[in-house]
C-alpha cells in the first residue's frame, strides 16, 4: 500500500485492464492504450467492434496475432513514450497497428518504426478495423461470435468513463489537440443516456464524464433535444444523476453557466446522485499576462469570485485543476502571482506540468522561453505549496463521516477506497486497515476518518 504520489501526471488514464481470454483457435488482438481517459474510451470502442466480429482480446503480446497501440501526442514526452511503446510491441510481437493522436503524424511514426503495419489517426475506428482485417482476417464461430457487442471495458467493473463529445473549439497556443481531433462534436444526449443506462444496468457505480470541453457540450448542435433529452451539460448532468450512480464531471471550463451545476451537487447523497460535489477545471495559470500568451481567458480574479460562489452553494465541493509552469515569458513575478492565487483559491486536488514545446503548437514561436532548471524549480515550489494546502484540508476531515467507493481489497484485507472528492488514479485514496474483509469492490459504504496524510486518508467503517 502506498500513498498517492505528488508527481502523478494528471492527464493519464488508469492502466488498461484486459480480463478476458481468447478461446482456442480464435484470432486475437492485443491493445496498448496510452494517454488520457478519452483515448481509453476510444480503445474500448475499437475492441468492442472487434469482439463483435469474432476477435478475442489478448492481455499480452505473446498471445496476440497483432497488437494495436493507441498513442498520445499531447506532449513531446508523451510522443516519446508512444514511440517507445510501439518499439516494445514490435520487439515482443512484431505485428503492430498504430492509432490515436500521434497517428495524425504518420511520417513521424514510420520514420522511427518503418515496420508498423498501418497508422491511423484519432477516433478513426473504421480505418483501424480495416487494418486489423488485413493483418488478421476474422474467423468467427457462428455459434459463439457475431453477437451484439456488450462492450469491452478496460476499467474495473464498478466505474466507467462516459465520453460526451469529441474535439474542442478553443485555440490555446500550447495545445494541438484541436488540430488532431477537430472542432467540438457533441454526441446526441439520448445516445449518451442510452450508454449510461446500459453501464449502470451492468453494475457500474460511478460514471466519469469526459470530453475535451465538458462545459461546451451541445453548443455545436444548438443544444438539440431528442427523445426527451436535451444536449446541454446542466440537463445532461441532471439526467445522468437520476440513474443512481455517482456522476463525476471532468474537464469543465468555468463558463458562467457552470454555476447552474452546483445546486445539483448539493443534492448528492450516499448512493450517488444527482452529481458528485466535484469539478475538474483546467485553470492552467492565474496571471492575466500569462493567460493571454496562452490565448486563454484572463480573468483569474473573477474565477476566485466564482469559486467562492460555488462553495457558498455547496460547501463540500472538491475542486481539482491542472496548471502549467515555465510557460514562455513567465516571469518570477507572474509565477508568484500563481502561488498567491493558489493560496487564496485553496483547491483540493492539483496537478502541474512543466511547459514543453510540442511540434505544431503556436507557443513554440513565443519569445523568452524559460530555462529548464527554472521550470524544475518552479514546479517543485508549486507542488510544495499545493501539498501543504492538501495536507491541511485533509487534516480538517479527521473525525468526519463520508461515503466512499471500494476500488480494491488486498490479501491482507486492507481496502483502497475513494471519497466523493477523489477521481480514480489521479486523486487521493482512503484506506480502511481493519474490518474490510466483508467488503466487495464497487461497494459504497460510510467511514469515519481517523487519520490524514499529505494526499490520502485513513478511516474505519461505521
Amino acid at each position: 500500500m502506498s500513498q498517492n504520489p505528488p508527481d502523478l501526471r494528471p492527464d493519464l488514464a488508469p492502466r488498461a485492464r484486459v480480463t478476458e481470454s481468447p478461446r482456442t483457435g480464435q484470432p486475437s488482438i492485443g491493445m496498448v492504450s496510452l494517454g488520457c481517459p478519452k483515448a481509453l474510451v476510444d480503445s474500448e470502442r475499437i475492441l468492442t467492434r472487434l469482439r463483435a466480429e469474432g476477435y478475442g482480446i489478448s492481455a499480452d503480446y505473446t498471445g496476440a496475432d497483432a497488437v494495436i497501440v493507441n498513442t498520445c501526442g499531447f506532449l513531446d514526452s508523451a510522443k516519446a513514450e508512444s514511440l517507445e511503446a510501439i518499439g516494445e510491441a514490435l520487439a515482443e510481437n512484431g505485428r503492430v497497428i498504430v492509432t490515436g493522436c500521434l497517428g495524425a503524424e504518420p511520417d513521424y511514426i514510420t520514420g522511427a518504426h518503418p515496420r508498423v503495419l498501418a497508422v491511423t489517426g484519432p477516433h478513426q475506428y473504421e480505418q483501424v478495423l480495416d487494418a486489423v482485417h488485413t493483418a488478421v482476417p476474422p474467423s468467427p464461430d457462428p455459434f459463439v461470435d457475431l453477437l451484439p457487442a456488450s462492450g469491452v471495458r478496460l476499467t474495473p467493473r464498478h466505474y466507467s468513463y462516459l465520453k460526451i463529445s469529441e474535439g474542442c473549439n478553443h485555440k490555446c497556443k500550447f495545445c494541438i489537440i484541436p488540430d488532431m481531433r477537430g472542432r467540438l462534436q457533441s454526441r446526441p444526449a439520448h445516445a449518451v443516456m442510452r450508454e449510461a443506462e446500459k453501464l449502470v444496468e451492468n453494475g457500474v457505480r460511478e460514471l466519469l464524464v469526459i470530453s475535451q470541453d465538458t462545459s461546451a457540450y451541445g453548443v455545436d448542435i444548438k443544444h438539440a433535444e431528442a427523445n426527451g433529452h436535451r444536449a446541454h451539460i446542466t440537463d445532461l448532468a441532471r439526467d445522468l444523476g437520476s440513474l443512481g450512480a455517482w456522476v463525476r464531471l471532468h474537464y469543465v471550463y468555468p463558463y458562467p453557466h457552470v454555476r447552474d451545476l452546483i445546486p445539483l451537487m448539493g443534492q448528492a447523497g450516499e448512493n450517488g446522485g444527482l452529481v458528485l460535489p466535484y469539478l475538474d477545471i483546467p485553470f492552467q495559470h492565474a496571471h492575466p499576462d500569462t493567460l493571454r500568451r496562452m490565448a486563454r481567458p484572463a480573468a483569474a480574479a473573477k474565477t476566485l469570485d466564482a469559486i467562492a460562489a460555488w462553495r457558498a452553494i455547496c460547501p463540500d465541493i472538491a475542486l481539482r485543476s491542472t496548471f502549467i509552469v515555465g510557460y514562455p515569458g513567465e516571469t518570477e513575478g507572474e509565477f508568484q502571482t500563481l502561488l498567491d492565487w493558489l493560496d487564496e483559491a485553496q483547491l483540493d486536488r492539483v496537478g502541474c506540468f512543466k511547459y514543453e514545446n510540442v511540434a505544431g503548437a503556436r507557443s513554440n514561436a513565443l519569445p523568452d522561453h524559460v530555462a529548464e532548471e527554472v521550470k524544475q524549480d518552479r514546479w517543485e515550489r508549486f507542488m510544495a505549496r499545493a501539498q501543504a494546502i492538501s495536507e491541511a484540508k485533509l487534516a480538517a476531515k479527521v473525525g468526519q463521516r463520508m461515503s466512499v467507493i471500494v476500488d480494491d481489497i488486498d490479501e491482507d484485507g486492507i481496502a483502497t477506497t475513494r471519497t466523493m472528492a477523489d477521481a480514480p488514479e489521479i486523486d487521493g485514496n482512503l484506506f480502511i486497515d481493519e474490518g474490510a474483509t466483508g467488503l466487495s469492490v464497487g461497494d459504497i459504504v460510510t467511514v469515519e476518518v481517523d487519520e490524514a496524510g499529505e494526499y490520502d486518508l485513513w478511516g474505519v467503517l461505521c
